[in-house]
């Protein structure tokens, strides 16, 4: 059936007041474009919807059929502009992140304000590593994406919010620990510990050292940025980490003062292209860029000097 939506608001109106000189008078329309309103809707359901009890309209049985359905369509309708007010002023609403693992070191803190300014609002954050991000970016799984190096092979937009310096470290007991502008050659005779093939930390390491001409030989690949400063605090060898990762907790680590370090890199945040992003997550987004470095500023800065010792 093809019918429109002003008929049904015609319809209704006529079954409400009883009268289509009432209804007219009630829609600012003329008699007649009522009239023929409901002409063209009877015509369409097929069977007469009102007849004439003297000076007043009353229902016919399918009359009172589409009545009952009109009123459900259009308080439906009613509840559905009210949930989309909601959303936009954020009184409800569901913010889906996923995020690469080194960044759970710093999202929950950056998260907090916006949580206290809109505690409506259903956050998820889901945890991988990069490879499983991409997939999920791919998939288009969730609204926003944290992540160091975004991938090259996507429609997407990214914005860099916030400074992701890495720095080489060592445990507190290691030779180099103290020493001044460490050539990056010098590393390379130290067993390296790395992140799994595919991670962003990994790809600028690797670059790094290819940009200098240097082999990397004695390496060891850890799943976690935890594992790799567990081993670094027992000696088991160097690694070059995000400055995020580091805490005044992680006892035993010492940050190296290498040459051309720290390395200037960004965390983004990233959608698809063409994604049309919900209320909820441009609030987001536009959270993080309006607050740029602001919300981590202290804690950023508890590693910050170039040999201190982590602990």
């Amino acid at each position: 059936m093809h019918v429109t939506l002003r008929q049904l608001k015609v319809f209704e109106c006529v079954a409400r007041v009883g009268s289509f000189t009432r209804a007219a008078e009630e829609l600012y329309l003329s008699q007649s474009t009522v009239s023929m309103q409901m002409k063209q809707l009877g015509e369409v359901v097929g069977q007469p919807l009102l007849e004439q009890l003297g000076k007043r309209i009353v229902l016919t049985d399918a009359g009172a059929e589409l009545l009952k359905t009109t009123t459900e369509m259009f308080e439906t309708w009613s509840r559905f502009e009210t949930t989309v007010a909601d959303l936009r002023a954020l009184r409800r609403g569901r913010l889906r992140i996923a995020c690469v693992s080194t960044a759970e070191y710093f999202v929950p803190r950056l998260m907090a304000p916006f949580r206290e300014r809109h505690p409506a609002i259903d956050i998820s954050i889901e945890v991988g590593h990069r490879d499983t991000v991409i997939e999920r970016l791919a998939r288009a799984d969730d609204d926003l994406y944290i992540m160091g190096t975004p991938p090259q092979h996507f429609d997407i937009v990214q914005y860099a919010f916030l400074d992701n310096p890495l720095v080489a470290i060592a445990s507190a007991h290691h030779p180099l620990v103290g020493k001044k502008r460490v050539a990056l050659q010098r590393l390379s005779a130290e067993t390296l510990l790395l992140r799994e093939r595919g991670s962003g930390t990994r790809l600028t390491t690797e670059r790094l050292f290819r940009e200098q001409g240097i082999d990397l030989k004695d390496c060891l690949d850890l799943a976690s940025t935890e594992a790799i400063k567990q081993a670094v605090a027992e000696g088991r060898g160097v690694a070059i980490v995000s400055r995020h990762a580091l805490d005044p907790a992680d006892s035993g680590i010492a940050v190296l003062d290498i040459e051309g370090f720290p390395v200037a890199q960004h965390w983004h945040v990233v959608h698809l292209g063409g994604q049309q992003l919900s209320a909820a997550a441009q609030a987001f987004l536009d959270y993080l860029l309006q607050q740029k470095r602001d919300p981590l500023q202290d804690t950023s800065s508890e590693v910050s000097a170039p040999r201190a010792a982590v602990g």
